[in-house]
């Protein structure tokens, strides 16, 4: 009789379900039916009752698949409260925790009971750490939408983060003094001032349920993210004896002292800062989550070099020459405006300019139309727009310097006085090079040209003549001009008396 019972139990149960199908979702098996059953899920829970009606049940999936029943949801509330407690208040105070992103709840309906295994699902989520925490989320977008999200422990940690990370471009003097919407001091000197910055991306914050170990909870971790893009591999420099800040860059990856002492701000706070030696310093540079845009004026002082006036005077023999007027160069002051993307210099466009010393012209008188080929004994700098990267001695046993064009990395190279090319070749160091003979005791050295000189040996060039392009063949980690004079047959510094170096700082 028992059993006839349970099957008009069955039954019944059956018809009920027909007929209240649209009372809500009944989640239930055939097999579940009964008490003793084992329900399906990950813990296989037994029926402890069939109801004669549906009642609301809490269930926890994983990964879509069902975990188990919760038989009390406040128990595993107060459980959260004191796994954050015991086990993450220290580090994300402020914060809750929560289940971890695998795990959810549902409410059902349910004609069945299931045996009360709380304390095992409990003990399973400790062991399996299938916990999150409230933290919040940085969203990084662009014009085609979300590309990047990372989580921290909270906003202010985000916000001095940013801050850091962005003083890696522009002073904080200056970041202060745009945001406050207050006027740029002018420039009263030689040298640059922060007019603007942006961010070409969109930066959101919204708070988030995480896992502990995705969340960065210190400044460092993640002004380290904003720089690197989450990217651990880095490339380091053993300090040598005599190495500067420039040295380092110039002789590893051809990065400017500025860069140097960005990607190691926490080591270095001036480009002058003395190193020391077997001191570990990054030379990987940034690859950026986001773009620091800061647009900047400079003020510089550039050379106008005079020119030459060759005049014939019949009373002169071929090939005798003699300097009528002494040419002396002038200056002008140049007004750029520069853009500036992550700390390197995308564009520079003048703005204006005035003469402040006019430059005069040499005259020459010749007594014939040969062009002299005999040096003026002063120099010009081989390219435009000069920038020492590597001075004199920036690392051992560099004996030149280092010129760069400060807005056209490839440009020009010029004779930097007249003469006659001596030599036009190729070494394993110096990539292809030229040496002009002055024929007055001084010769001039243009090394890591980009492609071999067009002028062969014995060509005469007059002063600022086009001899070649910036390049880097050779040993060298940048476009530059490996530039030095030799004086009576001795290497000398071209910023100790030739060159107006000065000028450029």
């Amino acid at each position: 009789m028992k059993n006839i019972f349970f099957v008009f139990l069955s039954l019944g149960a059956a018809v009920l379900i027909t007929l209240f199908q649209p009372y809500g979702h009944m989640s239930f098996s055939a097999r579940e039916m009964e008490p003793g059953a084992m329900a399906s899920g990950h813990f296989r829970q037994a029926v402890t009752l069939i109801h004669s009606s549906p009642v609301t049940v809490t269930k926890l999936y994983e990964n879509g698949s069902l975990l188990a029943v919760v038989s009390d949801e406040a128990m595993l509330d107060n459980h959260l409260k004191e796994v954050y407690k015991n086990k993450y208040e220290k580090d994300f105070p402020s914060s809750k925790v929560y289940l971890s992103k695998e795990l959810y709840l549902t409410k059902e309906k349910s004609y069945c009971s299931y045996e009360d295994i709380d304390e095992e699902i409990i003990s399973y989520l400790d062991e399996n750490n299938m916990y999150s925490v409230l933290a919040t989320a940085v969203s990084l977008s662009n014009d085609e939408g979300e590309y990047a999200r990372f989580f921290v422990s909270n906003e202010e940690v985000y916000q001095r983060a940013f801050r850091e990370y962005v003083c890696l471009f522009i002073s904080e003097e200056s970041l202060d003094t745009l945001q406050n919407g207050e006027s740029v001091p002018e420039l009263t000197t030689y040298g640059t001032r922060d007019m603007g910055i942006s961010i070409a991306q969109k930066v959101s914050l919204s708070e988030d349920y995480a896992s502990p170990e995705d969340i960065k909870t210190t400044v460092d971790e993640v002004v380290d993210y904003l720089a690197y893009s989450g990217k651990e591999e880095r490339e380091y420099y053993t300090v040598k004896m005599y190495d500067t800040v420039a040295g380092v860059g110039a002789r590893t990856k051809g990065l400017t002292a500025a860069q140097i002492m960005a990607i190691n701000y926490r080591k270095i706070k001036s480009i002058d800062q003395v190193l020391k030696e077997g001191e570990e310093l990054c030379i990987t540079y940034f690859s950026p989550m986001i773009d620091v845009v800061v647009y900047k004026e400079a003020l510089r002082s550039e050379t106008v070099y005079y020119g030459t006036v060759v005049v014939e005077d019949a009373t002169m023999f071929k090939g005798e020459q003699e300097t009528r007027v002494e040419g002396s160069n002038g200056s002008r002051n140049v007004l750029y405006s520069e853009k500036w993307n992550n700390g390197i210099l995308l564009q520079g466009v003048e703005k204006s300019s005035i003469e402040t010393i006019h430059p005069t012209d040499e005259v020459i008188a010749v007594g014939s139309m040969e062009y002299p080929d005999v040096g003026t004994g002063s120099f010009r700098f081989p390219v435009d727009n000069p920038n020492i990267s590597c001075p004199w001695g920036c690392y051992y046993g560099h004996r030149g310097t280092d010129i760069t064009n400060r807005y056209e990395p490839w440009g020009k190279v010029f004779a930097a006085d007249r003469g006659v090319i001596k030599e036009n070749s190729f070494n394993y160091i110096s990539g292809n090079y030229v040496i002009i003979d002055h024929n007055n005791g001084y010769e001039s050295y243009y090394g890591h040209m980009r492609v071999p000189s067009p002028l062969p040996v014995g060509t005469v060039v007059d002063k600022g003549e086009v001899i070649g392009d910036i390049g880097m063949t050779g040993r060298a980690n940048g476009p530059h001009v490996h530039f030095f004079i030799n004086e009576f047959g001795e290497r000398r510094d071209a910023c100790s008396g030739f060159l107006d170096c000065d000028s450029l700082r």
